[in-house]
């Protein structure tokens, strides 16, 4: 009779455990068929935080809805790769991504970088997934649009060499950006004000999180170290005259606005190799003209998709 009694005690011990995790397992979001827990974007937010530990300083308000658009953005591209890719075959595209993610950060192996995950609770396979998705999605854009990509290689050629003989000083610069649109329900101005508030706030870097719709928003809008001859004109005539920590006006760029921000900025001492930049010049040319498109593609797979926040 005592060891019934035990038995009983410990099944509803286990089942008020149950009850308990099922109270604190809440739905924040549907997409279609698929939903977003609030244990979805907890996790979500320290992955987030373990790629870009700056988002630390920000209010756990704007966490969660930094983690809840990555979570909704992440559904949306899994949907669609789904039709043309098996993301569970293996994928050479995906190993050279992966290699040049560790190298980016100075990992010298897949398994140094699966114990610095398990160090901070953190899963491989999690990670793995959410670069595959990125990785295929970049290439799902280029094989779309690579034949829309409009560039002169003789113009851009000739830019540098104008550069060139006209310039005493060459400049290498550390950037960093905000890519916005024009919002429907407020005013350019409207919108501008906010995003400069936000900056006086809570910096740059943490506004880039929230606010920008560029892929280098999860790394709070860095972009690195670039030579000059690596910008479009409007660019470098924008950033030119600035100094370390400075911001530039709005710079118009296809259908949206860049706020670029200098993190570093000095004398280039490099020979100037005039195929090497233009190389350069048309990959980043290449990349921009790509982000749009892959902007104005997700707007229109999450415009025909439900999504419903509770």
């Amino acid at each position: 009779m005592k060891s019934f009694k035990l038995v009983v005690i410990s099944v509803l011990i286990f089942l008020s455990s149950i009850t308990l995790n099922a109270k604190s397992i809440q739905i924040v979001v549907k997409v279609q068929n698929e939903i977003i827990t609030n244990i979805d974007i907890e996790n979500e937010i320290k992955y987030l935080i373990f790629f870009n530990p700056k988002l630390k300083e920000l209010k756990i308000k704007n966490l969660k809805n930094i983690a809840k658009n990555s979570l909704i953005t992440e559904i949306i591209k899994k949907k669609e790769l789904d039709k043309a890719y098996n993301l569970n075959k293996k994928n050479n595209y995906f190993e050279t991504i992966e290699k040049r993610f560790l190298k980016n950060k100075n990992i010298d192996s897949k398994s140094k970088f699966i114990q610095i995950l398990n160090s901070k609770n953190l899963n491989y396979k999690t990670f793995k997934k959410k670069l595959q998705i990125e990785a295929l999605w970049n290439q799902l854009i280029y094989n779309k649009y690579s034949k829309n990509i409009r560039l002169d290689e003789n113009e851009l050629r000739q830019n540098i060499l104008i550069q060139l003989d006209n310039e005493t000083k060459k400049y290498d610069y550390n950037i960093s950006e905000i890519l916005f649109t024009e919002n429907i329900n407020e005013t350019f101005n409207d919108t501008l004000n906010k995003l400069k508030k936000s900056i006086n706030e809570i910096g740059f870097e943490n506004t880039a999180n929230i606010f920008s719709i560029s892929s280098t928003s999860k790394n709070g809008g860095l972009i690195g170290w670039v030579n000059e001859y690596q910008l479009s004109k409007t660019i470098k005539k924008a950033i030119i005259n600035l100094s370390k920590n400075e911001i530039s006006s709005p710079i118009k760029i296809g259908s949206g606005y860049l706020l670029i921000k200098i993190n570093n900025k000095k004398e280039s001492k490099q020979k100037i190799d005039v195929e090497d930049q233009l190389k350069k010049l048309i990959s980043k040319e290449t990349n921009r003209q790509l982000n749009t498109y892959s902007l104005i593609f997700y707007k229109r797979l999450k415009k025909n998709i439900q999504i419903d926040e509770f």
